[in-house]
């Protein structure tokens, strides 16, 4: 049995990697903030379940506030550290830019240190397809460069990866940075698209569709993001002894650092994601067509090889089924 801190446990993907964890026998401190970026009913409503289950403990603090994390990791001794707290949101980060900071690096600063201070628990943390802005190569690979963000948010995780190299290089501590792809399922986040759809849709209103609807992700059911980061937190971070400094990888290096797309290898035109949408629904939407939003992009398309190479594991949960699931979910939470 292990003894792993997960922050940002109330929200969407941490919740459900609590579950999981906690089904295996492992023991979970879950941290969290409980702030109001969206529903604060709805952490609540997550937390009550997590709090219910064997193996469980509950801390509300603040990643930008350090003692009190301090307090955290002095309270017991960690096998592993899933750093999933954080300011989400592209569009947010438009109009909001100090919560990214304090949050993401602020925050996230602190969890390194703390790490440091306490034993040097493997460090799993979520980073973002996000980092990879403008570039248009696609997949993305995480050998791919992703020097060129186009929002605050992505470079906020673009730095994350930067600063977990530095103490890994520094310190010996384990860090894997997990590139999410847009991730979506049952207890999601309502600031997300396919969230907005599904309360319009039910609500007989009209959906904003940006760029005309010429968009393409690469949408992630949740069972699936999670079945990745326990398998990558049963495999902490070791330096690759056959790292080039001539010809750097960026995703590894001779400290213990490594980066993974956590991706379905399978982006969806959101035209198509929003037909299956109104399938599972069982109504059609109202689309209102709009033109592309400051700091979002194209596509999104995430080349999962080293992902399958390190752990042998590939999403594989089809959309119909991961948006019937999540509307199922919908249904029965808010009656709809």
């Amino acid at each position: 049995m292990k003894t792993l801190l997960v922050t940002g446990a109330a929200g969407f993907v941490g919740y459900h990697l609590c579950r999981r964890l906690l089904a295996r026998g492992d023991r979970v401190v879950g941290l969290d903030n409980l702030n109001d970026y969206y529903s604060v009913q709805l952490k609540r409503d997550r937390l009550a379940q997590l709090q219910g289950l064997a193996g469980f403990s509950f801390q509300q603090a603040d990643l930008a506030d350090a003692p009190a994390l301090d307090a955290v990791f002095a309270a017991q001794r960690l096998d592993g550290v899933v750093n999933l707290a954080a300011q989400a949101g592209v569009r947010y980060s438009l109009t909001h830019p100090q919560a990214y900071v304090q949050s993401n690096l602020v925050g996230f600063a602190n969890i390194l240190e703390a790490c440091r201070r306490h034993g040097l628990p493997p460090l799993l943390y979520a980073s973002s397809s996000s980092v990879y802005g403008a570039n248009e190569k696609m997949p993305w690979a995480v050998a791919d460069n992703v020097d060129h963000p186009v929002s605050l948010y992505a470079a906020t995780k673009k730095a994350n990866e930067l600063m977990a190299h530095t103490y890994a290089h520094l310190y010996g501590l384990p860090c894997t940075g997990l590139r999410f792809f847009t991730v979506y399922g049952p207890w999601g986040r309502p600031d997300m698209a396919y969230f907005k759809f599904t309360q319009a849709i039910l609500a007989g209103e009209a959906i904003d569709v940006y760029n005309l609807g010429r968009m393409q992700r690469d949408f992630t059911y949740i069972d699936d993001v999670v079945e990745a980061v326990v398998r990558l937190a049963d495999r902490p971070a070791v330096g690759d002894p056959a790292w080039d400094a001539q010809a750097p990888d960026p995703a590894s290096s001779r400290a213990p650092y490594r980066v993974y797309n956590i991706g379905n290898h399978q982006p969806v035109e959101l035209l198509a994601f929003i037909a299956v949408l109104e399938d599972v629904l069982g109504r059609k939407a109202e689309k209102r067509l709009l033109p592309m939003q400051a700091g979002d992009v194209v596509a999104t398309y995430a080349d999962i090889s080293a992902l399958q190479r390190d752990v042998g594991f590939a999403p594989s949960t089809p959309i119909e089924q991961g948006l019937q699931r999540f509307a199922d979910w919908y249904r029965g939470y808010y009656g709809a």
